[in-house]
């Protein structure tokens, strides 16, 4: 198993979430060279986060904008 540090990581918010506190995903902005996308659960900042190859993050976002995905 791999481990990342993402202690100096700036995280960015879905812009789908929303201010009420529901439900939240933030995004690691992580320089390129990584190769990978942090993703995590705003409520707990400090918990775990999920850590995607870059390549397997890109395919889920084209997913999502092409309408894959059922919504809820």
């Amino acid at each position: 198993m791999n481990s990342h540090d993402l202690s100096a990581a700036t995280w960015v918010k879905s812009s789908y979430s929303g201010s009420n506190g529901g439900d939240c995903v933030e995004v690691a902005v992580a320089p390129a060279s990584t190769g990978v996308v942090p993703v995590r659960d705003s409520k707990d900042p400090h918990g775990p986060a999920l850590v995607f190859p870059a390549a397997t993050w890109t395919a889920f976002l084209n997913g999502v904008r092409a309408g894959e995905f059922p919504t809820l």
